[in-house]
């Protein structure tokens, strides 16, 4: 039985994942598609790009309120429902893995043929429901790492690192850091093309001003 509970929750976490705030926020606004601009993403930091800051904050409410549904259900659901562990491992766990399947879902969305974002904010905003301490340090790496580079995928990236790293850390438990691990390494390998223009020397740096 316990399994159709996790079952249930990866469908739904996965669903619900997959409602693509810049997708969304392109056609109702902009009558567009933001995959068709710049780097082909449908993420945060390529709507910022290409349409600029004015209605980014409709783009941040749709991919933070995606996230945190399923995650804070997910601990809900497991707590209430799984046998064995105590009842904080067991919101601890359900939210981890309501975590990792909206990131998935945001990444890889079936109702947009599999071509999503890079599940950074969705990774953020999950650490942020599941342990403060988490997201404190995800945000610490990743706000050093652009402000010193302006490279806001290598902070994203070294974020994703910092993920498991911070799961172990904060002994938040076996399959949570074995989850927050797979999580890590999905932002990683999602900016597999953003490391290789990195190392050429070709990656196109933040601009703190209105759209590019």
């Amino acid at each position: 039985m316990e399994i159709l509970y996790f079952l249930g929750l990866a469908v739904g976490a996965y669903f619900l994942g997959g409602l693509n705030g810049a997708l969304i926020i392109s056609r109702l606004v902009y009558k567009d598609d933001i995959r068709k601009h710049g780097s082909g993403n449908a993420g945060l930091t390529n709507f910022h790009r290409t349409y600029g800051s004015r209605v980014m904050i409709l783009v941040l409410l749709i991919d933070v309120l995606k996230t945190a549904v399923p995650v804070i259900l997910g601990g809900i659901l497991l707590e209430s429902t799984l046998t064995f562990a105590t009842p904080a491992e067991r919101v601890i766990l359900g939210r981890t893995f309501g975590g990792i399947f909206a990131m998935l879902g945001h990444a890889y969305p079936c109702l947009y043929r599999f071509k999503g974002g890079k599940a950074v904010l969705a990774g953020g905003t999950a650490a942020l429901c599941i342990d403060i301490r988490v997201f404190a340090v995800l945000m610490a790496v990743f706000i050093l790492a652009v402000l010193l580079t302006r490279y806001v995928s290598l902070g994203s990236v070294l974020a994703g690192i910092a993920l498991p790293v911070s799961f172990f850390l904060f002994r938040l438990g076996f399959w949570p850091t074995i989850l927050a691990f797979f999580g890590g390494l999905l932002v990683v390998y999602r900016h597999h093309g953003n490391i290789g223009r990195l190392f050429k020397g070709e990656e196109r740096k933040l601009s703190f001003g209105k759209k590019e």
